[in-house]
């Protein structure tokens, strides 16, 4: 089993999604973040089932999982999920959005 770790860009990330559906609609925001937290635990038990993102081709060492209206990547390093960054799903990847959450060696 995987340990699944968050870091605090993609919490930021989340939270800033959740903050403007939730200016319209707060049970949706409070249902969006249960599903996308549901979806990441998930990877625990199945770290690799996540897609690689098109954007960064096929020999990337990121994945994402798809939980409308958001997208999720994660790095697994072997025995480590780490979660670095969450987007709308509308949204262009750009991959410095994935360094930000790079973890400390």
């Amino acid at each position: 089993m995987a340990q699944v770790i968050w870091t605090e860009p993609a919490i930021a990330d989340l939270d800033a999604i959740a903050d403007y559906i939730a200016l319209e609609k707060p049970d949706a925001a409070r249902a969006l973040v249960q599903r996308v937290v549901a979806h990441v635990r998930q990877l625990a038990d199945h770290p690799e089932s996540g897609s690689r993102p098109g954007e960064l081709g096929s020999r990337s060492r990121y994945r994402q999982i798809v939980e409308p209206p958001c997208r999720v990547f994660y790095r697994f390093d072997g025995k480590r999920v780490f979660v670095v960054h969450a987007m709308r799903t509308e949204r262009i990847l750009r991959r410095s959005a994935l360094n930000r959450g790079k973890p400390k060696p």
